[in-house]
């Protein structure tokens, strides 16, 4: 049987090595534009922090690793047309320009995403510039040393992240912000004031409620960023855009949704059965929501690539859907989230209520400490745990998926108030600090329940 994979970063990558490991016989060709694999392109602002030294380290695999196992590795190699009726694939070598047909028997489409850039008067300045790719990446930190004054657009993952690796590199960063909140998809209105904090207090300037609508040059080779009120002067300028799914080539032949993302059953098939899609070209299935949406992650990707490569000629294993689990370490805090918050929990229809709970993550009679701020979201009428938000010096990143489970599962408050865990007083209180934050909403909600 002719395999056929399109994309190799990370769903293709583990759809390779998924379909290596169940099915041996297939016979297995990959395409991908790239001269280069698994490139995760959060590893940026780690190569410009200083944390990550060399940016090829961060490229997790080689694609000899897949040619010893008998891939037919295509690199830089560019897929023009499926035809889905036909099984065939039209591609162009874009080193030689060759041109060539291929078929398959099964196709796994883990294309990713594009950047979503922005429609701003001079962005096509070489002074502005992306950071999604590794190509990208390799750019940015080379054109950074040559630069002082650096401004970031978005306030993001991407952004933020971007905002902490320049200050640790000796730049002065000015972060502008569309909207009035940094994280604001992620993080509820308290967390997000303290994110904001935590970046002014480390130096970067955070300017938010403010649309940037032209570049331009400057007479000393420098550029110009114009906003709704007010006008700057940067040496460089990173984009941290939204991404869109790069489905083109299944347009018209598979069903997509209205963004454009391959729409999957749980097995990540297609509406074309020899057709899997995985990754960042696809909508996820969020617990919570009852539906699917675009979450393009890479925690997903690994998954859904996972899945599409097992599942490919026999149903194995479906998909258990998300709950959009994140997390980042930000000049030495641990900022992390699971589920929904309480806007969005809000906008969804709960009848969500939220609980805020602060306090150190063990003893008081212990050398040191650190304080845990947590933001839990649940719902009212039955009491499920809808989300949670933590930031802490402490590691919490592993409670937000702990938390995780717990949404899954569709736990209540009352089950994670006295829920089993463990008790030491070198990690938590006799009552871990999940319990605690709880215990504060089953309180809350006794409260309110009295008063009424």
């Amino acid at each position: 049987m002719k395999v056929i994979i399109i994309g190799c970063t990370h769903a293709g990558i583990s759809a390779m090595r998924q379909c290596l490991k169940y099915y041996p016989e297939a016979d297995i060709t990959v395409y991908e534009r790239h001269a280069d694999i698994s490139y995760l392109s959060c590893a940026t602002y780690l190569h410009i922090g200083g944390t990550v030294k060399d940016l090829k380290d961060t490229l997790s695999t080689d694609p000899t690793e897949f040619i010893d196992q008998g891939v037919n590795m295509r690199m830089q190699y560019d897929v023009i047309e499926v035809n889905a009726k036909d099984h065939t694939i039209f591609v162009q070598n874009l080193q030689t320009k060759e041109l060539l047909n291929d078929h398959y028997d099964k196709l796994i489409i883990a294309t990713g995403s594009r950047t979503t850039i922005p429609v701003i008067p001079g962005i096509e300045n070489p002074k502005v510039m992306l950071c999604k790719t590794y190509a990208q990446a390799d750019r940015l930190y080379k054109s950074a040393q040559d630069c002082k004054q650096i401004a970031i657009l978005g306030g993001g993952y991407a952004g933020v992240e971007l905002a902490e690796g320049f200050i640790k590199s000796g730049h002065e960063v000015t972060l502008f912000q569309k909207n009035s909140r940094l994280l604001n998809e992620y993080m509820d209105e308290n967390m997000s004031q303290q994110i904001g904090k935590l970046l002014r207090s480390n130096g970067v300037n955070v300017i938010t409620d403010s649309k940037v609508t032209r570049f331009e040059d400057t007479s000393d080779n420098r550029i110009e960023v114009t906003t709704s009120d007010n006008k700057y002067q940067f040496d460089m300028v990173a984009i941290c855009p939204g991404v869109l799914p790069q489905s083109d080539l299944l347009k018209g032949q598979v069903k997509l949704s209205d963004n454009g993302a391959i729409i999957t059953n749980s097995y990540m098939e297609t509406s074309d059965p020899d057709i899997f899609a995985a990754g960042d070209v696809t909508e996820v299935h969020h617990n919570l929501m009852s539906k699917s949406q675009y979450i393009p992650l890479a925690s997903h990707a690994i998954r859904q690539g996972t899945l599409a490569g097992m599942n490919l000629f026999q149903h194995r294993l479906k998909s258990m859907g998300t709950q959009a689990t994140a997390g980042m370490l930000i000049f030495g805090k641990t900022i992390a989230c699971s589920g929904l918050t309480y806007s969005a929990a809000k906008k969804a229809n709960f009848d969500a209520h939220h609980v805020y709970y602060q306090g150190n993550y063990r003893p008081d009679f212990m050398p040191t400490n650190e304080k845990i701020n947590i933001e839990l979201i649940y719902d009212r009428k039955s009491r499920r745990v809808l989300g949670i938000q933590l930031m802490s010096s402490y590691e919490v990143a592993q409670s937000a998926n702990t938390v995780s489970v717990l949404i899954q599962n569709k736990n209540t408050i009352d089950e994670m108030a006295y829920v089993d865990m463990l008790f030491s007083p070198n990690f938590d209180e006799p009552f871990n600090y999940l319990n605690l934050v709880a215990q504060a909403a089953v309180d809350k909600e006794f409260d309110y329940q009295n008063q009424k």
